[in-house]
């Protein structure tokens, strides 16, 4: 019986792949593990992915997965190895928070998934390929945002203007506050006010003051430009809110001014009758003098007259004279 040559073929088969793969072994494409080179923005309370993938595609199913970032009470945020996550290297502040793709590790895409991201989970994030000594950072920015809210804060009459408010809580990092009319124009406001919370958020106030316009709609626009992030709110005035109405000041000096025309109108009165008054009193006094001076002339005619006469008369008796006498003194 010959001997069989099965073996000795498959030992040959054997070799002979070996050698083509050694062969081949400088051919062999290497792949290169690449994260996202721009920052990955999310918003508090937010799910994020931090994109890596090994490029060109091959399969981690089997490769041991890290994933870490400096300062944390454990160095591992995920550590996915044999299939699963290894809940004993992961640090205590991203318990049951992180995830890798399972079903997309075949295609080398070893991207981690955060849930409800913080504002303390900014910062830079490694993945590690151990087996394959690779390794790949990106980073995680974190912000938060809120929408913002507009009301009338007071009118002045005097001038026809209204002063707007706006408030908006719960920014992280501090944002900017810009006024606009109906047209899109910006309006100048005065400072912004911001308070820093406990919670490392910031609350953001500003005013403006505003006159009537065409529209009368003005916007608060409230914006983060690291976090890409712009809320804004709208408000309608009405137009009787810009209607000018006099001052206290204006009326109290409008009343003052009146009084004090019709006080000068009733003093010029006053004086008027007065020096009419005192005219007629001046001239009944001169009538009444110019009388008694025509009076005095009369008399003094007739006393003329009557002393010519006596003298043609014989001398009167004294009892005749002294009847004369006491006639002239009551004249």
């Amino acid at each position: 019986m010959e001997p069989s040559a099965g073996p000795s073929l498959g030992i040959v088969s054997i070799l002979l792949f070996q050698f083509t793969m050694i062969l081949l072994q400088p051919f062999r494409v290497t792949s290169e593990l690449i994260c996202s080179d721009q920052p990955i923005v999310a918003l508090a309370g937010d799910d994020v992915i931090l994109p890596c993938q090994l490029q060109p595609a091959v399969s981690a199913s089997s490769e041991t997965i890290l994933w870490t970032r400096p300062g944390l009470d454990r160095k591992y945020i995920h550590v996915h190895q044999d299939g699963r996550l290894m809940f004993q290297s992961q640090s205590h502040s991203y318990y049951v928070r992180t995830a890798v793709f399972v079903d997309q590790l075949m295609n080398g895409n070893v991207s981690l998934k955060l849930f409800r991201v913080k504002l303390s989970d900014a910062g830079q994030y490694t993945c590690i390929i151990d087996s394959k000594q690779m390794e790949a950072s990106v980073q995680l920015s974190v912000g938060a945002a809120s929408s913002p809210v507009v009301n009338v804060a007071g009118t002045d009459r005097v001038r026809g203007e209204v002063v707007l408010q706006c408030n908006s809580t719960g920014w992280y990092p501090e944002p900017e506050v810009f006024w606009l009319d109906g047209e899109g124009n910006l309006l100048s406001a005065g400072p912004t006010e911001t308070v820093r919370g406990p919670d490392d958020l910031y609350t953001v106030s500003s005013r403006v003051t505003v006159e009537k316009r065409h529209s009368n709609s003005f916007t608060c626009r409230v914006q983060q430009n690291h976090i890409n992030q712009i809320r804004e709110a709208q408000i309608h005035v009405p137009a009787d809110f810009f209607i000018v109405h006099p001052s206290s000041y204006e009326i109290w000096s409008i009343t003052i001014l009146f009084v004090i025309a019709a006080m000068m109108i009733m003093i010029t009165i006053l004086i008027k009758n007065w020096v009419e008054a005192y005219l007629q009193n001046n001239k009944y006094v001169n009538n009444q003098g110019s009388n008694q001076l025509l009076r005095l002339n009369d008399q003094r005619k007739e006393q003329g007259t009557a002393q010519g006469k006596s003298k043609e008369l014989p001398p009167a008796e004294p009892e005749q004279k002294e009847q004369d006498k006491k006639i002239n003194l009551n004249d």
